[in-house]
Order: structure tokens, then C-alpha cells, then sequence
């Protein structure tokens, strides 16, 4: 492992950030379990990282000798490729297993599946689940790192992490990541959305102001004690906020039909070059993808000058590098 990027504390030092603070998370497994210092400085660390994809050759040695596990029992393309690209540029060895083709499909359980795993020296694994929680028992039945990459309905961390440092960039705040006055509207089905629920906690502990926006069955008001506003009207909000996160709309884990039709969800919370008329010019426009286009959001406004929807996926790449570089920092004390 190259010493020029072994250790937090060397990290602290080319970050400016105060020697005393040290990353001290084994897992990443919700935003819940971090404090706002550890936001920010995860951030940071991604910062340190981003410069890799820019160079001729991709890689840095921070993790040489260590192996990241894929472990995916959901389908994903964005997620699985950057967690996988971002161990690859770490310069970890990088195993990939999916729920068809592991002994989970002939009915062995989830904590033997990972052990079984573990049992082949893995330093870290990277888990999708369609369970929520499956991920705090994943870390529970192993010994080494494990990164939440997606569990049911309950969280996404690096996805709303990836989406603060958008955030923080287009914005002009990196040197502080400190969100304060900042307004975000998270629009579409919150209820069934794991992104959503992260992303509420991540910005909030940055300092950012929530406002959760939908039709009434996928924004329930159970949600204003979480500390956001909600709001059925998209038009209302648009004028006054800074950032509008457009969720997709998950028709595969809707149990009942939330609204009359795709056309009606459309026309009301759909973002089109219309409603963009009532916003701030320098509106942030973002969207988790994949995108259902013509109803979460137009192809203009999507691919327009307030898009940031692929600097999501590139940054999200510096993030993930960031995450895997602190868990697995941990293993070494």
C-alpha cells in the first residue's frame, strides 16, 4: 500500500483538515450512523480522489492487496459499475457475485452466503438488497467492512452522498460543505424510496432545508417528522428552492395504484421546460436515474444547462473511491 495515502492521518493533512478528527466508521451502512464532522469529511476525501479519473492511468495503490466483494441480489447497472470501477482504481481486487448464481437462489440464508464469502480473506462487501435492513445484518454475520449499497425502502447512503457533493460543487461549497440556507425539493414517490430517506438525512445534517413533494399516497405526512415540508405542488415550490431531485417513480414496488394515471403524474409533478419558467435560473436539477423520461422529467430540462444528472454518476465514482478508502482504513487500527 502506498504510505503517501495510508492512514487518516496523512489524509487529514492534504485535506486541511484538523488532526484531530479520525474516521473511526467500520461500515457504512445508513447516513444515521454518521454525524455531520463525518459527512463532511468523507466529502472531502472524495475531493483527494477525484483527480484519478483525470489522469493516464486511473489508479492509485490506496487499497493494493485488498478485496472488495460485489454482493447484488437486486439488479443494478450505475451502482454495481461505479462501486465496482471505484475499487478498481483504489487497485483492489474486485469479486463479483449476484443472487442467480450464488447458493442464496438454492435457499442458503444470507448470514452462511457471507460468511462463506468472508472465508475467502474478503476485506470489504459491497451489498444491494430488495430486504431493508439487510445490510446491518450482513455487517452483523461478518468481520470485515460492509457498505450498504441499497437496502428495500430504508437507505442509500453513498447515493445521497454523492448527491451532497453535486450539490456542494455546482453550488461553489466545498472548502466548508456547510448546506446552511440552501432550500431542496425531493420530488416524486418518497414513500418508496431509499435515496429519498437518505438523502433527507444527509442534507439536513449539512444544513439544508427539505421539502418533500408528491401526490398524497407517495408523500404521507408522516414524513413532516423527519423535519421537512411537504408539499403537493410542485409549481408552488419551484421558485423557491435551489435544488429539485426528481425520483423516479418505482412502479415495481408500488402495491397500489398512487395515482390516476402516468399522463396526470405527469402534468403535475412531472419537471418540464414549462414549470422551469418558475424557477430560479440557476435552478440545480438532479435526478437519481434511471430516468423515466416524459414523466418525471422532459428530455430538454433533463439534458439542459441546469442538469447535473451525469455529473451524479461521475461523482458518485469519487465518493464511492472515498468510502471504500475509509471503511477498510479502519480494519488496519
Amino acid at each position: 500500500m502506498n504510505p503517501d495515502l495510508k492512514g487518516n492521518a496523512i489524509v487529514n493533512s492534504e485535506l486541511n483538515v484538523k488532526s484531530e478528527y479520525q474516521w473511526q466508521h467500520k461500515h457504512l451502512l445508513g447516513i444515521e450512523g454518521l454525524d455531520a464532522e463525518d459527512v463532511r469529511f468523507l466529502l472531502k476525501t472524495a475531493l483527494s480522489f477525484e483527480s484519478v479519473s483525470t489522469r493516464s492511468v486511473k489508479k492509485v495503490p490506496a487499497l493494493r492487496g485488498r478485496v472488495v466483494v460485489n454482493l447484488f441480489f437486486e439488479d443494478s447497472t450505475r451502482t454495481r459499475a461505479s462501486f465496482n470501477l471505484a475499487a478498481s482504481r483504489l487497485s483492489a481486487d474486485v469479486l463479483d457475485f449476484s443472487a442467480k448464481a450464488s447458493s442464496a437462489s438454492k435457499g442458503e440464508t444470507l448470514s452462511d452466503t457471507v460468511r462463506t464469502i468472508e472465508a475467502m480473506g474478503i476485506d470489504a462487501i459491497v451489498c444491494r438488497h430488495s430486504l431493508s435492513g439487510a445490510a446491518v445484518q450482513i455487517a452483523k454475520s461478518v468481520k470485515c467492512s460492509v457498505v450498504n449499497a441499497g437496502d428495500g425502502q430504508h437507505a442509500h447512503p453513498t447515493q445521497a452522498l454523492l448527491d451532497a457533493y453535486t450539490i456542494a460543487k455546482r453550488k461553489g461549497l466545498t472548502d466548508t460543505f456547510d448546506f446552511t440556507g440552501l432550500k431542496v425539493a425531493i420530488v416524486g414517490d418518497i414513500a418508496h424510496s431509499r435515496v429519498a430517506r437518505s438523502n433527507i438525512k444527509c442534507l439536513q445534517k449539512l444544513g439544508a432545508e427539505v421539502i418533500l413533494v408528491g401526490p398524497p399516497m407517495l408523500v404521507p405526512s408522516t414524513f413532516e417528522a423527519l423535519g421537512c415540508r411537504i408539499s403537493h405542488r410542485l409549481d408552488e415550490v419551484l421558485p423557491e428552492v435551489d435544488v429539485v431531485n426528481m425520483l423516479r417513480v418505482q412502479f415495481e414496488r408500488l402495491e397500489s395504484q398512487a395515482f390516476a394515471s402516468k399522463r396526470e403524474y405527469a402534468a403535475f409533478y412531472g419537471l418540464t421546460e414549462e414549470k422551469m419558467k418558475l424557477a430560479k435560473n440557476d435552478l440545480l436539477v438532479m435526478h437519481p436515474g434511471p430516468m423515466n423520461r416524459g414523466l418525471e422529467i422532459e428530455s430538454p430540462v433533463a439534458d439542459g444547462p441546469n442538469s447535473a444528472v451525469l455529473e451524479q454518476v461521475a461523482n458518485g465514482l469519487a465518493v464511492r473511491m472515498a468510502t471504500l478508502f475509509l471503511v477498510t482504513g479502519v480494519n488496519d487500527a
